[in-house]
């Protein structure tokens, strides 16, 4: 969509801008504008088309010119002049975490550098190292961001491979009709995994040829790979790969659970079989020649007697034994959630005003929830100083009146500084229902103990995505959660499930270190957008793969109960 396009163009306006020492004002100008563009409702010709630019945030005269320029010739003059002169793979370098465009200016003017090639020879041969502030530490990390980078490429993160397997999945009951009964996504997208190697889908059919036919069809398809009786991979343009196989009912809950997998859960279900004197596989489940089970995916577990373990949990740390405990968890479930308590709006770098935002969460059945808008320090995402915070908290009582049934909590995402003090003194946060903390810049300056700082206050009710990381770029500052979790739990501050796809932050392995520390979590959105309040799904799913309940999660008590057990109530 043209949206999209202008979207990714401003980001890359305002990296060759950057990368060619422009003014910070300017930089930003653009990339508040590669936000609007991404996040807005609708298409954007309409408003060129009815002269409504101007109605856009952070849309200013220069950038409708742009705009109008790029919608009416399909190009955009001054960054293709700034490209021409940029390194050829300039983008492809940023996107190497702590290479930014600061850093590939300086490697460019000094060595040369224009590929990724060029970077790497630099880190082989000691030039980079030799370049002005280029100390150990940031060579290291640079090193360690370019293999980063190349691991992460052969990757799908479930924020794109959930709502694509979702789309085969409507694709096929719509186009197959009758031909097709049960069907479900498998492998790592039904576990809910980060990221993923490609998408497999499981259809129960007789009539496998005739459903394998249409899916290859499907206008999504931008390639075929292979097609047969029983199983077809296509490329969906030419980037994600799915997997569909066809298989008979009988068969149909034995392929399910071995296709979900992971290999490590499937091996100690196959030994326990044996152990059994069974042979169970793909097809069902045998003693002997003769087929005792495999209709439903519950056969596999009841026939070595177990219960069913959930899908998120499929990864061998520990849920086989659990299960023949009799000691699963009895896993959080989408319906548990009855708050989002990390929303953002346009007093800050929202896309939406308030009114607008909470009556899409109140659509989403929600009960209430908090707007934690950025602090001032946040002066890119146009934080609030306390008087701005004073001036919204009074438009949310206002607010508050006219939406019978929900509630409305006045809140702030605060920034936990580099010396471990908070963006806003304690006098204002007494004055808000909920707070949240979180860093968000001068990453090398002690996060673990500014974390620890921050959640000592009183009024920190959550510590907001606590490693920083974001999984296509990096892999989170230096932070010792062990240490971070045996502090939550001493003040009783819970940490976040960041659901925004690209941080699910924290991961599973630290939310099954927190539960397990008795730490309480919340899972939210971080959303800018009402497009981003259905990422809550990959929140949950984060949280059952750590072994959640609800009980776990703050944002599942009903609201006075929440207040409760809020620090500043205990």
């Amino acid at each position: 969509m043209k949206k999209e396009q202008l979207s990714n163009l401003f980001e890359r306006f305002a990296d060759l801008l950057e990368f060619n020492g422009d003014t910070p004002f300017k930089i930003n100008a653009y990339r508040r504008a590669a936000r609007t563009l991404a996040e807005l409702d609708g298409e954007i010709e309409p408003y060129w088309r009815e002269g409504r630019l101007g109605e856009l945030a952070g849309i200013g005269k220069g950038l409708q010119e742009k705009i109008e320029q790029f919608l009416s010739q399909g190009r955009i003059r001054q960054y293709d002049e700034l490209l021409e002169r940029a390194p050829k793979q300039l983008f492809e370098l940023l996107s190497i975490p702590h290479f930014g465009p600061k850093t590939a200016a300086l490697a460019h003017k000094e060595l040369g550098v224009q590929t990724l090639e060029d970077l790497n020879s630099a880190l082989e041969n000691g030039s980079l190292a030799a370049l002005p502030g280029m100390g150990a530490k940031k060579i290291e990390k640079i090193r360690q961001g370019l293999e980063f980078r190349r691991a992460a490429e052969k990757r799908i993160s479930i924020g794109y491979a959930l709502p694509l397997a979702e789309e085969a999945v409507s694709y096929l009951r719509e186009k197959a009709g009758d031909a097709v009964g049960r069907i479900s996504p498998a492998g790592s997208v039904r576990r809910v995994r980060e990221t993923v190697h490609d998408v497999d889908i499981l259809v129960e059919t007789d009539r496998g040829l005739e459903v394998i036919g249409l899916f290859t069809k499907w206008p999504r398809v931008s390639r075929v790979l292979g097609a047969g009786h029983t199983k077809a991979s296509v490329m969906i343009d030419d980037r994600f790969q799915i997997d569909l196989r066809a298989v008979k009912g009988e068969s149909w809950g034995a392929a399910l659970q071995y296709f979900t997998g992971s290999a490590a859960h499937n091996v100690r279900i196959r030994e326990l079989a044996r152990k059994k004197g069974d042979k169970v596989n793909e097809y069902g489940i045998f003693a002997g020649e003769d087929r005792v089970g495999g209709e439903k995916e519950s056969d596999v577990y009841s026939r070595i007697g177990m219960p069913w373990i959930a899908p998120e949990l499929r990864e061998d740390r520990g849920e086989i034994e659990a299960a023949l405990q009799d000691r699963l968890p009895d896993l959080i479930e989408p319906g548990d959630i009855r708050a989002d308590l990390h929303v953002h709006s346009t007093w800050s770098d929202g896309q939406l005003p308030m009114e607008q935002m909470a009556s899409h969460l109140r659509e989403r059945g929600y009960a209430y929830m908090a707007f934690c808008d950025h602090s001032r320090a946040a002066y890119y995402a146009n934080g609030l100083d306390p008087e701005r915070l004073r001036r919204q908290g009074e438009e949310i009582m206002s607010l508050n009146e006219r939406m019978a049934g929900f509630t409305v909590l006045a809140g702030v995402e605060v920034d936990i500084l580099p010396d471990g003090k908070l963006d806003l003194d304690d006098e204002t946060l007494a004055g808000l229902d909920f707070v949240i903390a979180s860093i968000h810049s001068a990453f090398n300056s002690d996060p673990t103990a500014r974390t620890l700082a921050a959640m000592e206050n009183r009024y920190v009710d959550v510590i907001a995505h606590p490693t920083g990381r974001l999984i296509s770029r990096r892999g989170g500052f230096e932070i010792d959660m062990e240490r971070v979790i045996e502090g939550a739990a001493r003040t009783g501050t819970a940490l976040e499930i960041n659901a925004y796809w690209d941080r699910l932050d924290l991961s599973d392995l630290n939310v099954k270190r927190a539960v397990e520390s008795g730490v309480r979590l919340a899972i939210n959105t971080d959303a800018h957008h009402p497009h981003h309040l259905p990422m809550m799904a990959l929140g949950v799913g984060t949280a059952r793969r750590g072994w959640a309940s609800a009980r776990d999660v703050i944002n599942t008590l009903p609201l006075e109960q929440l207040r409760k057990w809020q620090k500043r109530s205990r």
